[in-house]
């Protein structure tokens, strides 16, 4: 009788009670408490209560707590007071009330419960934890809070398997440079990374973001948003099927049917895909793209296999701006502190580029154009069209003002011809050719250099009077109404009248004169490949 009465104390005094198997991960075993006590109530109930630094134990679930209570039949816990769960070394749950199932493994935690991973921790109120699944779900809010990362929601499910976390209804996420608004959203503690799967708008300083699928990597400021994502930032909009962006380097690609406007710029750019760097200001727009420079009542329009643009201050030591004006490289230099300046831009086009405005149409070779002089360089057989004008030659310089055309200047067998009655061409040639334009309307042409002209002049009846053929130092030509009006000569003039009926039209005709119409953009439209 001693010897039971010690063996009794002596366990109390340890703190191990043993019950039934102790090597069986299906029952619920008190391991370590100040107190116990053993009450049964009836065939269905038999209670173990134990009080006092309360350590029970389910295979690899660890429960502490102030005090607990074990129906043994049901294999059933309930714990009060500082509330802790350990699952297998992974998970920890804090709370001030536990109900635990031991058949199913499900817990419910009530009161200040925590919830941490090694990584996040989860706060809420009250919290279903599936130890088997090793799930946790909540529906009356929660947050959670992974370093400068802080998540709440009204209901969300955590994962412990896979570290991730579902958060719905009302999603708010705030981070140190980022805001986030959605109906859920996924987020994996361990990653740091937000993944999308409904509409989600994030903010920051200086862009909006709203998109429907994606992720973001908070930890190495990765992101990829898809399903037409828009992006505002400052003066620029960007609208594509799918966007990935490194805001360590800068770089970002968007893909699909890609729409990049500049309300600052005036500017929309129309791509398969558009490359951007951030930190040097610059984007490739590639696969059939369009750019559209906004004009006071309509746009220009240019197409090309490539458009480059980036800032003109860059250029600066770096590549050469062909023909470019004194006044332009003085601005060049002092435009390192110009950064933003609308005026600090250029665009380059390459391959097979069409340029579209109802004033002017052109194609060429390759492009260059900068914000600052407003100068359309077109190099590479350019060719331009202009109120039934067409001019060509070497290398032609545009200027515009609101983007319509200002004046005109072309480099080099520069020839220009325009349409006179009954089919034929009046025509002007030289090594260069000058050129005006009043409210977009071509206004004067001037030839230089072994200047040649075939002009069909015409009476007061509009009847054609004859055709006279000249060579000169300089010839100028002055338009009424878009058609030439009167023609004069500089220097060692040479010429000769012919009756219109006894010319010989075609011996007649300078070098090189064809009417090219198949090359000219006829639309904007046609500008963008189906």
């Amino acid at each position: 009788m001693r010897i039971g009465v010690l063996l009794i104390a002596l366990c109390l005094s340890v703190g191990f009670v043993y019950a039934q198997d102790s090597t069986s991960k299906s029952y619920i075993f008190v391991r370590q408490a100040e107190r116990l006590r053993l009450q049964k109530i009836d065939s269905l109930t038999e209670l173990n209560t134990a009080a006092g630094n309360v350590f029970c134990e389910q295979g690899r679930t660890k429960f502490y707590c102030d005090s607990v209570v074990i129906n043994r039949y049901t294999n059933e816990l309930q714990a009060f007071g500082k509330v802790h769960i350990n699952d297998a070394d992974s998970v920890h749950i804090y709370g001030d009330y536990l109900q635990y199932f031991g058949k199913t493994k499900q817990a419910v935690v009530n009161g200040n419960v925590k919830l941490s991973d090694g990584k996040g921790t989860l706060y809420t109120q009250n919290l279903t934890y599936d130890a088997v699944n090793k799930t946790g779900v909540y529906k009356n809010g929660g947050r959670l809070v992974n370093k400068g990362t802080v998540l709440t929601s009204d209901e969300g499910v955590y994962n412990g398997e896979l570290r991730d976390v579902l958060f719905r209804k009302n999603v708010r996420l705030k981070d140190p440079n980022y805001n986030l608004t959605a109906d859920s959203l996924l987020y994996n503690t361990y990653t740091d990374i937000a993944t999308f799967i409904t509409k989600t708008t994030i903010k920051n300083a200086d862009q909006v973001v709203i998109t429907q699928s994606g992720y973001y990597d908070l930890k190495n400021k990765k992101s990829y948003f898809a399903q037409r994502p828009i992006i505002k930032d400052g003066s620029t909009t960007l609208i594509a099927d799918e966007t990935a962006s490194d805001e360590a380097t800068g770089f970002a690609e968007a893909r699909g049917t890609v729409i990049l406007k500049d309300t600052a710029e005036g500017t929309v750019i129309y791509a398969g895909n558009i490359k951007t760097n951030k930190k040097e200001k610059t984007f490739l727009a590639t696969q059939n793209p369009v750019a559209a420079l906004k004009q006071e009542t309509d746009s220009l329009f240019i197409a090309a296999d490539t458009l480059f643009s980036g800032l003109l201050s860059n250029l600066v030591g770096y590549k050469p701006v062909t023909n470019i004006t004194s006044d332009t490289l003085a601005f060049i230099s002092k435009a390192m502190a110009l950064a933003d300046s609308n005026r600090n831009r250029y665009l380059e086009a390459y391959y097979h580029v069409k340029i579209y405005s109802d004033s002017l149409q052109a194609v060429c070779d390759s492009m260059f154009y900068t914000t600052y002089d407003s100068a359309f360089r077109l190099l590479t057989q350019p060719l331009a069209w202009a109120q039934g004008n067409q001019v060509k030659g070497d290398t032609m310089y545009v200027f515009t003002k609101n983007k319509q055309p200002l004046s005109l200047k072309v480099f080099e067998n520069a020839l220009a011809i325009n349409k006179a009655q009954a089919g034929f061409l009046n025509q002007i040639k030289g090594r260069t050719i000058n050129g005006t334009f009043k409210d977009g309307v071509i206004h004067f042409l001037r030839a230089k250099g072994a200047a040649e002209s075939v002009y069909y002049p015409e009476d007061e009846n509009k009847k054609l009077i004859g055709v006279n053929k000249l060579s000169s130092d300089a010839i100028e030509v002055y338009f009424v109404n878009q058609k030439p009006e009167r023609i004069k000569t500089i220097r060692d003039v040479k010429g000769k009248m012919y009756p219109i009926r006894q010319a010989d039209h075609a011996k007649l005709m300078l070098r090189g004169v064809k009417w090219e119409a198949e090359r000219q953009p006829t639309s904007k439209k046609s500008l963008f490949k189906q």
